[in-house]
């Protein structure tokens, strides 16, 4: 990535080292582990870097091994990582878990993140500038819950402002990092700020007692696009019409292709980047959740957190299905084609379409 010409996207957010157990079981009883990266803002950078654009990751890490690790890794996908800061005093995060999918009992996962270099961000130690000249800032809301100054940097840069950059925002919600029930009304508030959202059913059902999208939507009626995710059933996304229009919302409903799920891990993230690249295309809102639900399908076919994306042009064709077509896609591990490779230059993108 050149590191002249601005961004197209911003990520800022917490990365931590993963480590990715040999086998299935509890964590008792894994012998070893296999070292990888994981961090929702840093998944969404790294696919978006794959999927051909220009990406700056904002986080903080320990000047220690795994701080060393992260840059490079991430620096590796084709990531600008020069605006991450190197905290002499505290370590990087770094975090153990199952094989399991999140939604079962079995799923074990241990963070050793509290106090970690990246609770340390804050308005005074990342620079305004390091975030603001991208067309796209994503944010999600686990940064929010990390300390009392990762809220304020996240409300600083959700406010209204001259020359703001787009705002995605993922809701995101960890409920072990919220312990002192402020989690719905933070992360309900940063939300309708943000200019698209990205939410779970699942999320918003816990947070505030909603699963129905359409009253996820009036819950949230500020932002010029809400997703709502319905996990294996597909997404539906609000987008805001012309005020001259009959109707508040342009409702799009697509089903998630059949996927042969390797490990149920970063599809939110990766679907995140998939809808963001299709909306920095410029296409329609069918295609941007067609493409969100296909990186997801290239993320849960690896083992990972981090899946490199389908080349461009093979995407394209599959998001230009017909309807039945379509519904009767089968992805399993390899439909990518692609191994860890470099990034997919193609070109040039239309202007954002600001919601």
């Amino acid at each position: 990535m050149s590191g002249h010409a601005p961004p197209d996207f911003v990520c800022l957010g917490e990365s931590m080292v993963t480590f990715l157990p040999s086998r299935p079981g509890r964590l008792a009883d894994v012998p070893s582990f296999a070292r990888a990266i994981g961090g929702a803002e840093s998944n969404v950078a790294c696919a978006l870097a794959a999927a051909g654009h220009r990406v700056r990751w904002v986080g903080r890490v320990g000047r220690d091994g795994f701080g060393h690790h992260l840059v490079e890794t991430i620096g590796a996908y084709g990531v600008d990582v020069t605006a991450v800061g190197r905290d002499p005093h505290r370590p990087t995060g770094v975090y153990f878990r199952t094989a399991d999918d999140r939604a079962t009992e079995a799923h074990e996962v241990v963070y050793y993140r509290a106090g970690s270099a990246a609770s340390a961000m804050s308005p005074a130690t990342v620079p305004y500038g390091s975030v603001a000249d991208g067309r796209v800032l994503h944010l999600t809301g686990i940064t929010a819950a990390l300390s009392a100054d990762c809220l304020a940097l996240v409300r600083e840069l959700t406010a209204p402002r001259p020359g703001r950059p787009l705002v995605s925002f993922d809701v995101n919600h960890r409920p072990a990092l919220w312990r002192d029930g402020t989690a719905p009304d933070v992360l309900l508030e940063l939300a309708r700020r943000a200019d698209l959202v990205f939410v779970g059913a699942d999320e918003a059902q816990t947070l505030w007692g909603l699963m129905d999208p359409s009253a996820i939507r009036a819950a949230l009626p500020e932002p010029g696009v809400l997703v709502v995710k319905l996990g294996g059933e597909g997404a539906v996304a609000f987008e805001r019409c012309a005020a001259s229009s009959p109707t508040p919302d342009t409702v799009t409903t697509v089903p998630a292709p059949r996927v042969d799920v390797l490990a149920p891990v970063g599809a939110g993230d990766a679907f995140a980047a998939g809808f963001l690249s299709a909306t920095l295309r410029g296409l329609g809102m069918t295609a941007r959740l067609r493409h969100g639900h296909l990186m997801a399908a290239a993320a849960l076919t690896v083992p990972g957190d981090v899946a490199v994306p389908p080349r461009r042009a093979h995407a394209d064709r599959l998001a230009a299905l017909d309807a039945h077509a379509w519904g009767t896609l089968h992805l399993g591990p390899g439909w990518t084609g692609r191994d860890q490779e470099g990034p997919d230059r193609t070109g040039d993108d239309q202007e954002v379409r600001t919601p």
